[in-house]
């Protein structure tokens, strides 16, 4: 009887613990930088008791990220798709569960698989804030599509999702992909890294410093961009022109687009609205990831 439950105990630990996502990681040790600003890198919650908690609940601010992982989070029945999650941060920190986990969860929910990408903040000395995030999710999708037979994932069913920062990689990803910006580690690198869609919810950084009235030249729209969705309130901090003149390009190339304005929300709020019209903008994500992807 002893040996029965020992084995019970055994096997309900097993499953436990294969229902645990584990995190992959991107690269060899050897091409890491664990210093910035001229301090040592050391992976922390940044959380202070006086952060903004939307929703009512804390947030998650992981800092300091010097060895960037993807975590892939499997739905009970998967569809085939999956979407790499870029919480935002301002390329400082990540809001892991407001803009991470909680999103993997919500997509999880209806059939998608999702990773969940940390990725390198804040950018070491002589770097620009967006360059190794870059480098983490052309390497993430890579690895995805080299490894979506293993995953049960569809190659030509693979998008990434990001908020605010993580909405400025999704862009940059979107316009940066026909070549890799680092050395090649290895034959996942030699899989092409252009995502089949793309999901922008209330991007920063997308306008030019030079000229306001331009985008970035990292994400600058070509007809290789792909469909786009994104989301946006009027009375976000962030400059709502952001949004709005990456549209306008998405619709001067041509490339299947839609985006969802809407008058309040503010920014930072993850998908923890819970009334008034913005907290629909989950159903129409998910009905356009469907007619997209499907």
């Amino acid at each position: 009887m002893k040996n029965c439950i020992l084995l019970l105990a055994c096997f309900t630990m097993t499953i436990a613990k294969a229902q645990i996502p584990t995190p992959i990681h991107l690269w060899p040790q050897n091409r890491l930088i664990d210093t910035a600003n001229g301090h040592k890198l050391i992976e922390h919650d940044a959380t202070k008791a006086t952060d903004n908690k939307p929703g009512g609940k804390g947030v998650i601010r992981l800092a300091d990220i010097s060895d960037p992982t993807i975590t892939i989070y499997v739905p009970k029945n998967p569809n085939g798709t999956a979407v790499i999650v870029c919480p935002g941060g301002g390329y400082a920190i990540l809001a892991l569960d407001l803009e991470g986990t909680e999103i993997c969860t919500w997509l999880n929910s209806i059939g998608v698989t999702a990773v969940l990408l940390k990725y390198r903040v804040p950018a070491p000395g002589g770097k620009l804030r967006y360059e190794l995030p870059l480098q983490d999710a052309q390497r993430a999708l890579g690895l995805v599509r080299y490894n979506a037979a293993k995953w049960n994932i569809k190659p030509d069913h693979i998008g990434i999702l990001g908020f605010s920062a993580g909405g400025h990689l999704t862009a940059a990803l979107s316009n940066n992909n026909t070549q890799r910006t680092y050395l090649k580690v290895d034959a996942a690198d030699a899989v092409n890294c252009r995502p089949d869609f793309a999901v922008l919810i209330y991007p920063a950084y997308l306008k030019s410093n030079a000229d306001p009235a331009k985008l970035a030249p990292e994400v600058q729209v070509t007809d290789n961009t792909p469909p786009t969705f994104i989301v946006q309130t009027e009375d976000d901090p962030i400059d709502v022109q952001n949004a709005l003149t990456y549209y306008s390009e998405l619709k001067n190339f041509k490339v299947p687009s839609e985006i969802h304005l809407y008058p309040k929300g503010g920014h930072g709020y993850g998908m923890r609205i819970t009334e008034g019209d913005l907290a629909g903008y989950p159903k129409l994500l998910q009905n356009w990831l469907f007619n997209t992807t499907f």
